[in-house]
């Protein structure tokens, strides 16, 4: 019941202008289809793992372990206006992820002044 008390304090909330900042400190994920990314683009430097692939792409012992994501990186996930970021937030910091954040969608990162280019 009181189960939110047990949680573990985590990194203070980044911006879309913030992960821009830090240009090679962050690994930027785009979670959503590849349908979307083929039809927008996606954030330059972004690593494309759709929502539903990233439970066995971020598990460190799952066979389609993609060895990008460490688990003490930081991490940006961002998808088309931030919702499912946020889920995909919470699938991460299930699996251990500490510095994961939700840094909305791919407008906030072509607003805050990151470069989109074509996939």
């Amino acid at each position: 019941m009181f189960q939110f008390l047990n949680r573990t304090p985590s990194a203070p909330a980044l911006s879309a202008a913030d992960a821009i900042a830090a240009g090679d400190e962050v690994i930027l994920v785009d979670i959503r289809e590849l349908g979307e990314v083929r039809a927008s683009g996606m954030a330059r430097g972004a690593i494309h793992i759709p929502l539903m692939m990233l439970q066995f792409r971020a598990d460190p012992r799952h066979p389609d372990y993609d060895a990008r994501l460490k688990p003490d990186a930081r991490i940006c996930l961002y998808c088309a206006s931030g919702g499912r970021a946020g889920s995909a937030l919470g699938i991460m910091r299930q699996l251990g992820y500490s510095d994961v954040h939700n840094i909305g969608g791919l407008a906030h990162w072509a607003r805050a002044g990151g470069e989109v280019v074509k996939a």
